[in-house]
């Protein structure tokens, strides 16, 4: 007869999209037994969501679950023979149901903390108190501006950097923005301190993932919001095929997130980047690797696929060849809009590289990554900067590696998606 423990996680993700739960990463481990460890297994999270089923042998276990926001969960379990046992891991109530993706990812505090707190701050400046500037006819207060079709040149590093070190008396929108910006509302959840923005493939969703906006769009999309005096040019992932992006806007600016925060609300993936920004690779890998045939045989959706070539690289901690390492190659060449590509190609060859033929490829191709723009991804840019640091006898390797230095220092590292802060420009 057969002895299981059977495992989820309690978190109300009743969202359309995410009905089916997410996957977060746990162990099970006998306590004083026979019986053998599981170690980096993935257990369901979610309100309706099934728990996963784990034969043990019969005695004690203890079971832990890390999420995504580094929030570890605990329960004991005394699994008997011939018997199904339930356990189900509790986290601390999200601040509303609307955010508990945010809260998941580590990016809202809990509850108790949001609603109960007197100690988080708030912003006390001009910017903070609506949440935006009043952008003329095009921005109304309290909502932000979707870029959906940007200038083929908003993504390079010149055109970022004049942008944040350049006084200008009107808003970025308008420099990068190829047609008119369009004015998007908040989402009526939560509350004033805490919007969110959905976006799908096309553009901004209303609660009910219906499109609110026809516009053209481009190779990459961005947002444009201002906080506490800032303005901010949020990489929008998009579009990461049916699932949804959202952009969380935190007023009160607490230590538990970033000011602006963008997931996607991607049952496996979307958990694996809350891992790897926080330096999990060993977690976040083993989400990517239960969801390599959906990312890569087909591969279409390239966010996403990018997304599991930087896990299974940051993972990798040797040169030999693995199954994966042609995709690097499709990666690079046949998405040329996204640089990260070509970086995530440079870096795995700069390692493997023993020749000095080898490492002129890899610095061509970090040459290559720069030259397409500023990565999706904010890991990207880091790599890039250790990448072209490799070269600093080259001199078109050191112009590169100073703007992207400059530009870095404007970048919020907690967020896996590159969020730019224009902070002190002129109005």
């Amino acid at each position: 007869m057969n002895t299981v423990l059977r495992v989820r996680v309690a978190l109300s993700l009743d969202e359309n999209d995410v009905s089916g739960g997410a996957k977060v990463v746990g162990n099970i481990y006998p306590v004083g037994g026979a019986g053998a460890a599981r170690r980096n297994v993935l257990f369901p999270c979610g309100a309706s969501a099934r728990p996963a089923a784990y034969a043990v042998e019969p005695g004690r276990y203890l079971v832990t679950a890390t999420l995504p926001s580094g929030v570890v969960l605990t329960k004991d379990a005394e699994a008997h023979e011939g018997t199904d046992t339930c356990v189900t891991l509790r986290t601390a109530r999200s601040p509303y149901a609307s955010h508990s993706w945010q809260y998941l990812m580590g990016n809202i505090e809990s509850y108790g903390d949001y609603h109960d707190g007197e100690a988080i701050p708030v912003p006390r400046s001009q910017g903070s108190r609506s949440g935006v500037w009043e952008w003329d006819s095009v921005v109304e207060p309290g909502h932000a501006a979707w870029v959906g079709d940007p200038k083929p040149s908003s993504w390079q590093f010149a055109t970022m950097l004049d942008a944040a070190e350049k006084p200008s008396r009107r808003p970025v929108v308008f420099e990068i923005a190829h047609s008119a910006p369009h004015s998007v509302p908040s989402l009526g959840l939560g509350d004033a301190a805490a919007r969110l923005y959905r976006f799908g493939p096309d553009g901004p969703v209303d609660e009910r993932g219906e499109p609110t906006i026809e516009g053209a769009t481009g190779p990459r999309q961005f947002l444009v919001v201002s906080l506490a005096g800032s303005e901010y040019v949020v990489t929008l992932p998009a579009p990461w095929e049916t699932a949804q992006i959202e952009v969380l806007v935190n007023e009160r600016q607490s230590p538990t997130g970033s000011a602006v925060s963008v997931t996607v609300r991607d049952s496996r993936v979307g958990p694996a980047l809350g891992y790897m920004v926080r330096g999990a690779f060993d977690a976040a890998a083993t989400l990517v690797h239960d969801a390599e045939a959906m990312l890569y045989d087909e591969l279409t959706n390239p966010l996403a696929a990018m997304a599991g070539a930087y896990v299974l690289i940051g993972s990798e901690l040797t040169d030999r060849p693995h199954r994966w390492d042609p995709w690097l190659s499709r990666l690079r060449h046949d998405f040329p809009w996204m640089s990260d590509g070509s970086l995530l190609w440079a870096m795995r060859h700069l390692r493997r590289a023993h020749t000095e033929t080898e490492r002129q490829a890899a610095r061509d191709a970090l040459v290559e990554a720069f030259d397409r723009g500023v990565p999706v991804f904010t890991l990207g840019l880091s790599r890039l900067i250790h990448g072209l640091s490799e070269f600093p006898d080259d001199p078109e390797c050191a112009a590169r590696l100073d703007q992207a230095r400059r530009l870095s220092w404007r970048v919020d590292t907690r967020e896996p998606f590159v969020v730019v802060s224009l902070h002190g420009r002129s109005r």
